[in-house]
């Protein structure tokens, strides 16, 4: 039985340690000589290994089907028992709960958790120069490219040989350490919370999902899915009207195409909208002229939806080109002028009435559109919905955002048409102020980066870490760099994931000690 007490004497005990070292008694410098030593023979022995297991990971397709639970999911049956081979070849032991397969190393009633997911975003194919279920070694020299490999199969790797590495070496372990991955992070935390009910879980844990050097507070997550009402006629006869508008993927991804099409556009109302798009930066367009209709296809870049300005988003883009005029209120016509009175091309929803915000720690709210979707009545006429992703930091209420997004819709609808649905949800943020790990995370991380002084950050992302007790997030993604899982375009670097194998395994060694 794992007991609050234990949880309780397992951060007092750390949290004791490191207040000797601030007050000058005598404590053992992190990383220690043991754990430094671990860390080099992580990297040493297994730089070829980790790399071949990643391979193996990411060849299973672990995309969530909406109509199979994931505890009967067979790709991700298959990947779990690829997972049991590896963990079993290390001599590592191995749980299947369903949802959630542990791989375990050591004993003991005090436990450290590690926290990664199976299951990846949904894929373009189409925009992969190989498979993204064949991990690509050689298409960009010095990166690894797959669905996964940063978000989570490479961090899920790494643990792996990280773990292997401390029973390489016998080093002395009083916790027992616990690899948990979950197989529906990226689509129903359900299953997980049920699971939690039922299974004790670690009293310290590290989640490998997000970024260095660690992260102690996220945004909540939200949707604003607006639709615009079904039309049943066209404009007068002869003038342009938006005849269709779509664009995105899904709905935690900036999207990267978009398209419209214009109905009745003349020569000038083409060259006005071609010379508005010329001056984005980050947008390519195609122009084509069809059965008398104008097609503006539109491409940008996808990112993460947390960190909008790391993509181009081509819905907003899009909608920005065709700011030329105000339009006809069709269907399509009216999501535009939708778009460019109330988004606009920024992030932060300055136009959105006044729902901008943000929070000294954990930065600005985001809120950027993400997928539009044709609902019934099919085009050009059928009711159209824009969903706009929400990353919303502490610093305002639920009740009060919630009241400043329907006084803002209040005022659009007032100007211009009734919506025929508004949908909205509202994730609280999240912040951990208590977690005896950091000291331990923060000293390895400067050890092995040359980082001065490193600090805890936020992040815009939800990750697993708010159901897991004393949880903060440590990798795999550097400070300053783009996150690259939920793009068109995912890959971890083979000198980052060396570099995560070597302070996963130091990091272990100083907490499981």
């Amino acid at each position: 039985m794992h007991t609050k007490t234990s949880a309780r004497n397992l951060a007092v005990a750390i949290s004791l340690a490191w207040a000797a070292s601030a007050t000058g008694a005598p404590a053992q410098a992190v990383p220690g000589d043991t754990a430094i030593k671990a860390a080099k023979h992580a990297v040493t022995a297994y730089r070829d290994d980790v790399v071949d297991t990643l391979a193996k990971l990411v060849s299973y397709n672990t995309v969530a089907d909406k109509d199979i639970p994931c505890d009967r999911n067979p790709r991700h049956q298959a990947f779990k028992d690829a997972l049991k081979q590896e963990a079993t070849r290390l001599g590592l032991d191995y749980a299947d709960y369903g949802c959630v397969a542990i791989v375990g190393l050591g004993k003991g009633a005090v436990r450290v958790g590690l926290v990664a997911h199976g299951d990846v975003q949904p894929v373009d194919a189409s925009k992969w120069k190989k498979s993204p279920f064949e991990l690509d070694r050689t298409s960009e020299p010095g990166r690894l490219l797959a669905r996964g490999a940063e978000d989570d199969k490479g961090p899920i790797a790494t643990a792996l040989y990280a773990m292997k590495s401390l029973k390489d070496l016998q080093v002395p372990l009083s916790r027992r350490i616990e690899l948990y991955v979950y197989m529906a992070e990226e689509s129903d935390w359900g299953p997980l919370e049920a699971f939690i009910k039922t299974h004790p879980l670690p009293q310290m844990n590290i989640t490998l999902d997000a970024e260095y050097p660690a992260v102690t507070a996220e945004k909540g997550y939200g949707t604003l899915a607006v639709t615009m009402p079904a039309t049943t006629a066209a404009p007068p006869a002869g003038s342009p009207f938006v005849k269709a508008f779509r664009g995105g993927f899904f709905g935690s991804q900036i999207p990267e195409d978009a398209q419209a099409t214009i109905a009745n556009a003349t020569p000038a109302l083409e060259a006005q909208i071609r010379a508005r798009a010329g001056k984005q930066a980050g947008m390519h367009y195609q122009f084509e002229r069809k059965d008398g209709d104008l097609l503006v296809v539109a491409k940008g870049l996808s990112a993460h939806s947390s960190k909008p300005e790391d993509g181009v988003n081509a819905i907003s883009m899009l909608a920005d080109a065709l700011a030329v005029q105000a339009w006809p209120d069709t269907t399509a016509g009216a999501l535009v002028n939708f778009l460019n009175e109330m988004v606009g091309t920024g992030y932060y929803g300055e136009k959105f009435g006044s729902i901008a915000y943000r929070d000294a720690f954990m930065g600005p709210m985001t809120f950027a559109p993400t997928v539009i979707r044709q609902q019934d009545g099919g085009a050009p006429f059928g009711g159209l919905e824009v969903a706009i992703n929400i990353r919303r930091p502490q610093g305002k209420t639920t009740e009060q955002l919630t009241n400043e997004i329907n006084a803002a819709l209040a005022q659009w609808q007032g100007a211009h048409v009734q919506l025929a649905k508004v949908n909205m949800q509202i994730g609280e943020p999240w912040v951990q102020k208590d977690a005896p790990q950091l000291p331990v995370l923060m000293k390895t991380f400067a050890y092995f980066t040359g980082s001065k002084d490193p600090k805890p950050v936020a992040i815009g992302g939800g990750t697993n870490s708010r159901l897991f007790p004393h949880a903060v997030s440590f990798g795999p993604a550097m400070p300053g760099t783009v996150y690259t899982g939920h793009s068109e375009h995912e890959f971890i670097t083979t000198k980052q994931l060396l570099l995560n194998l070597q302070m996963y395994t130091a990091v272990l060694a100083e907490l499981a000690k």
